[in-house]
């Protein structure tokens, strides 16, 4: 597992990543074989396809605090993997509630918080990730305290954020679990194999099990936190999800019952980081026995890069195809399945420096990135941003430094998305004019996408994924949304069959408010170079 490196395997054909290194958090430390897709047969009836489920409808913002901003100075790792300062804590973040608020997000993801013992396991870069914690119940002091993240939770809650902790509940510190539970847990233990860099949770004893039951809830009910991010969730057999799931939502349940505003949504992403046939078996399970509700959509992030960027092994120009390819659709995974869309992490490269190592034309670049945060905003279902996105971050040379051994500087891979947060006011970031415009259309896009619940969480009609032009009917009981996205950078038009609409009299752009006149069997839909378009039917 050598840090700082990223693996790339094929799925059917495409390039699709799939695992990364262990030291990071959020890779399977070995490589998968291609796996073989087996669809269910489609059904209407998918999770997010018109059930008025909260988490369809989360648009959340994903925080590496240890890179983000420095709010403390006492509270720093100085350390770490990736370009940042490593300074990053939860004062920081607090300091920067705001700016995430004004995106129109409605939650925020914190990797992992809890106290890694830095210094006895002698890699302290590996501390400051939180991936491999000692003590599950006690707040990291080179974070800050357990009273600064309660009052980072209320302050979130506050502004109508949910808070997600990031779950680590399968592997743990070299040193191991420093000390009980409050109720007087400790998990068993085993050893992760030569060179691998902390331990494995023994789920054969039962009292792990107990342990990281206690653990789920206690975050809940002491602190009012609203669900766990779930890292490598293969590391844990799918009955162990499902006790979990049940000890969260029976604590989220209790604080509803209350009375509580917060804490009662009790929201699971798990982390597979492989092909759909994985993410089903090792993270949702079968319809009639689930597991997990909610997982992240890796093969459809590798979709969407592959149409409007390069991959990290450097595939890209796929088209408008791979957005609905064999090996990406949502209909891989079981009915309750609702799959959480993002276009990067703390272990991906960001799409800017994507972009940049493709070497497309740089009038393009903010253009691209309004494309992907269209079809993120167009896809049913609960979606993440990273940080740093909204101002379509990228770390300067990077394409340069990928022809060298920038793995060995913590440049290059997973760990270059790990910079510095841009948060004006909270740093002092100015941004440019480029970044600003990006930043606020995002913001206008997002309250577009919590306005209309056809886009959150409509049934999908299908209307074209074929050469530069992909386009849906997102549609509820009450409304019917065209979505159409042009992938290329010359101008395409789209001829929308009006059969496949329900009876209306026009077509409303509702970004820019032009409206299109139905008559005859279609209508002609202009596209712009690298746009998607929002069109209600009224």
């Amino acid at each position: 597992m050598k840090q700082g490196t990223l693996r790339y395997g094929g799925l059917l054909g495409a390039a699709l990543l799939l695992t990364a290194c262990g030291s990071g958090g959020g890779g399977s430390g070995s490589e998968p074989q291609p796996p073989v897709v087996n669809p269910p047969p489609a059904t209407a009836s998918r999770a997010c396809y018109g059930n008025d489920q909260p988490a369809c409808n989360l648009r959340t913002y994903q925080v590496m605090v240890e890179s983000f901003v420095d709010g403390d100075s006492a509270a720093n790792y100085g350390v770490g993997y990736g370009p940042s300062r490593h300074n990053g804590d939860l004062q920081g973040i607090i300091d920067s509630l705001d700016h995430i608020k004004s995106l129109n997000v409605n939650a925020i993801w914190l990797t992992p918080v809890f106290d890694s013992c830095a210094g006895q396991g002698g890699d302290d870069k590996l501390d400051a990730t939180g991936y491999f914690a000692c003590d599950f119940f006690s707040v990291d002091p080179n974070f800050g305290s357990n009273a600064q993240l309660k009052k980072l939770v209320d302050a979130a809650h506050q502004r109508g954020l949910y808070v997600f902790l990031d779950g680590v509940f399968g592997h743990v510190n070299k040193v191991g679990v420093s000390k009980p539970s409050p109720e007087g847990r400790l998990p068993a233990l085993k050893s992760g194999g030569a060179g691998y860099p902390g331990q494995l949770v023994d789920y054969s004893q039962p009292q792990s099990l107990a342990y990281f039951k206690e653990v789920a809830r206690y975050w809940i009910e002491q602190y009012g936190i609203d669900g766990w991010r779930l890292d490598q969730a293969y590391q844990l057999g799918l009955d162990e999800w499902r006790a979990i799931r049940t000890e969260v939502e029976q604590a989220s349940a209790t604080r509803k019952a209350a009375g509580q505003q917060w804490g009662t949504l009790g929201y699971m992403v798990g982390e597979v980081w492989k092909g759909a046939d994985e993410i089903r078996a090792q993270a949702y399970g079968p319809s009639d026995n689930p597991a997990l509700s909610s997982a992240f959509d890796f093969p459809l992030r590798y979709g969407l890069v592959q149409a409007l960027a390069v991959e990290e092994s450097g595939k890209g120009g796929q088209g408008a195809s791979v957005l609905d390819a064999s090996w990406n659709k949502v209909e891989n995974y079981p009915d309750h399945a609702m799959p959480n869309l993002m276009l990067g992490n703390h272990d991906l490269v960001r799409f800017g420096d994507l972009l940049e190592r493709g070497n497309f034309n740089p009038a393009d670049y903010w253009q691209r990135h309004k494309a992907a945060f269209s079809f993120l905003a167009a896809r049913s279902g609960p979606i993440t941003l990273y940080y740093g996105e909204e101002f379509g971050d990228e770390v300067p040379g990077f394409a340069a430094q990928v022809s060298g051994d920038c793995a060995a500087q913590g440049l290059c891979d997973d760990h270059v998305a790990r910079s510095d947060g841009k948060v004006p006011v909270a740093t002092g970031f100015v941004p440019s004019s480029d970044q600003a415009e990006l930043k606020q259309w995002l913001s206008q896009l997002l309250a577009l996408r919590a306005k209309h619940p056809a886009l959150y969480q409509g049934e999908r009609v299908k209307l074209v994924a074929d050469g530069s032009v992909y386009g849906d009917i997102k549609q509820t009981a009450a409304e019917q949304i065209v979505y159409l996205l042009n992938v290329s950078s010359t101008p395409q038009s789209y001829a929308l069959p009006v059969g496949k609409l329900r009876s209306g009299s026009a077509l409303l752009d509702l970004q820019s408010g032009e409206s299109l006149a139905i008559g005859g069997s279609s209508v002609t839909v202009d596209l712009p170079p690298l746009s998607g378009r929002f069109l209600l039917l009224q």
